[in-house]
């Protein structure tokens, strides 16, 4: 599918997953509005999406701090009268080695960004989104956002980060649903970001090997570009 006219927040775009995404979308004709905490990271990634035929605007936008999602919703509404989709991408993955080898203050920015932020974005940009007639929101939640999930490496304050995403998307789909707003998750374990301006993006896949950004890519086209009697709410993973 094709994504011409569709207009697309991304949170977290100036690397990884979000990167991969916009420049996936922005191939396909979408217009990205792109945010990171580091305006320079968003503008390299918007400048990528315009190579490859896209349309896109950099933000800088901390999602730790409410003043700045604000900030970034009101400018990205002085550019466009509605947003199509919003992408909470953005949250900050922490690996500290152990409970108690991580800081107050990286516990306290993983938790903020990743849970505080999802809530206070889908907040900011809810009003630009129903004034689309194909609002949709995505959460890329983790599988570290599933209920008994021990798996990941990952510090627990990033547990806790992503549980706090589940339950919120979980509510949200319900009392979204009645005004059109659909509301969908993304629970997948560790994966593959191969870089989405290069070759090993169009390899072949297999069976076993690990899931890949790619794959994500298209769950997320797939979503979207179904019929708006279709409410796919979660996209679960087996974990190899």
């Amino acid at each position: 599918m094709r994504f011409e006219g569709y207009r697309v927040v991304v949170t977290g775009a100036g690397r990884g997953f979000g990167r991969s995404l916009a420049v996936a979308l922005g191939r396909d004709g979408a217009e990205l509005f792109l945010s990171a905490r580091d305006f320079q990271a968003a503008e390299a990634v918007a400048e990528e999406v315009r190579r490859v035929g896209g349309r896109a605007h950099a933000f800088e936008c901390d999602l730790a701090d409410p003043g700045s999602v604000r900030e970034f919703a009101e400018s990205a509404g002085e550019v466009a009268d509605r947003i199509d989709v919003l992408v909470n991408n953005g949250a900050p993955y922490l690996n500290a080695g152990g409970f108690l080898e991580a800081d107050d203050a990286q516990v306290a920015a993983t938790i903020s960004a990743g849970a505080t932020g999802t809530v206070l974005a889908t907040k900011a940009f809810l009003p630009l989104l129903l004034r689309s007639d194909r609002p949709d929101i995505v959460t890329m939640v983790s599988g570290c956002g599933e209920y008994g999930n021990h798996r990941s490496e990952a510090h627990e304050a990033f547990y806790a980060a992503k549980a706090a995403q589940a339950g919120f998307t979980e509510v949200l789909s319900k009392r979204l649903r009645p005004q059109g707003v659909r509301v969908i998750s993304l629970y997948p374990p560790d994966f593959d970001n191969p870089d989405p301006l290069g070759p090993e993006w169009d390899a072949e896949r297999g069976n076993g090997d690990a899931l890949s950004a790619r794959s994500l890519v298209d769950c997320v086209r797939f979503a979207i570009g179904q019929p708006r009697d279709c409410f796919i709410k979660s996209f679960y993973f087996e974990q190899a």
